[in-house]
């Protein structure tokens, strides 16, 4: 197989359209390099040419004499080659543009049940908790639930403020919470070290108001594999947090948490679209976070149903995907802790 064959092999992977730009290209450069090899001059056949064309970057010449003498004759190749690559180029963007939506439009997979009951995890923030203890979340539901003997008596509420799945006793003090979280964030559990950037980001919790280390500990926990946190990142680029507001860097980092599965970022860049104009675009971001429970996102699809931008077959399409998540999540355990308390809402 020639050169030739093989590039234009693996470009026609992509695009045939591609595979002829750049079949072009390598003819046309087959030529020049007859004439280009060992930096021989265009025009005189001098060896020894450095003098590039500053337009198509193929043809060489000794000096502003000789490009000038051989501008005529080099116009018609020249300006084929721009427009060649120019081509190949924009076609090449084309093809990564649609690649990267391929890849950020990809409905995530849930997230994991819960550890207890292994039902799936609510989506919604207070509908479960991150324990400091063992590192796991649990749903409300099953921090809430009555805990039992062997003989089936419920146990003392000492028992009771145990960790449901490793039986740690619950932390007496925040101190005592916050020295649990450093302890496993010193041991690299991304969602501790997300945490502790949160702490910094807000001065609570005894840390002192700290943005710039924020944001060290959020590029840390990504890097761990939390795509929360890198949500967090734009939403500082975004709102220009104690650093120069950067929307490009700002959806950047929307992108990878959405496509980390975080329905939050999913719903922030449905909202950009939306001021963009690009309602589709939105749409399609929305719907992904529906699936994956953030009711906001339905809240903002109703909106576009209600303004015109969509018709009633696509909100119902909302509705339903948003109806198949709740039976999902939904247990009488759940139930009851939300009944209980509101702070432990699931949905």
């Amino acid at each position: 197989m020639s050169t030739s064959d093989k590039i234009c092999t693996d470009s026609c992977k992509d695009s045939d359209d591609v595979c002829e730009v750049i079949g072009k290209l390598h003819n046309m450069n087959m030529v020049d390099n007859e004439v280009n090899d060992v930096s021989v001059c265009a025009n005189c056949g001098k060896d020894g040419a450095k003098n590039i064309c500053n337009k198509c970057n193929m043809l060489k010449y000794c000096n502003a004499v000789c490009k000038k003498k051989h501008k005529k004759k080099h116009k018609k190749d020249c300006e084929e080659h721009v427009r060649l690559a120019t081509e190949k180029h924009n076609e090449g963007l084309r093809i990564a543009a649609e690649l990267h939506d391929e890849k950020l439009f990809k409905q995530p997979p849930p997230k994991e049940d819960c550890p207890i009951c292994f039902l799936r995890m609510p989506t919604y923030y207070t509908g479960w908790s991150y324990n400091t203890c063992c590192g796991k979340s649990i749903c409300r539901g099953c921090i809430h639930a009555p805990l039992y003997d062997d003989q089936g008596n419920k146990v003392d509420i000492e028992k009771q403020n145990e960790c449901p799945f490793c039986r740690t006793p619950g932390v007496r003090s925040v101190q005592e919470a916050m020295e649990r979280l450093k302890k496993r964030a010193e041991g690299g559990d991304p969602m501790a070290i997300c945490n502790l950037g949160n702490y910094y980001k807000e001065g609570t919790y005894g840390f002192p108001q700290d943005s710039a280390k924020a944001l060290e500990h959020w590029h840390r926990a990504s890097e761990l594999g939390y795509a929360g946190a890198y949500c967090n990142i734009g939403l500082a680029y975004e709102n220009g947090d104690d650093i120069d507001v950067d929307m490009k860097k700002a959806v950047y980092y929307y992108e990878l948490s959405a496509i980390g599965g975080n329905e939050l970022a999913r719903y922030y860049l449905g909202n950009l679209e939306v001021k963009s104009g690009n309602v589709e675009r939105a749409l399609r971001h929305y719907m992904i976070a529906v699936r994956s429970g953030y009711s906001d996102s339905l809240q903002n699809i109703k909106w576009l149903y209600s303004n015109g931008h969509i018709t009633k077959g696509v909100y119902t399409k909302a509705l339903q995907a948003h109806q198949e998540y709740l039976v999902e999540i939904k247990s009488k355990n759940r139930d009851e802790a939300a009944a209980a308390r509101a702070s432990n809402r699931y949905y």
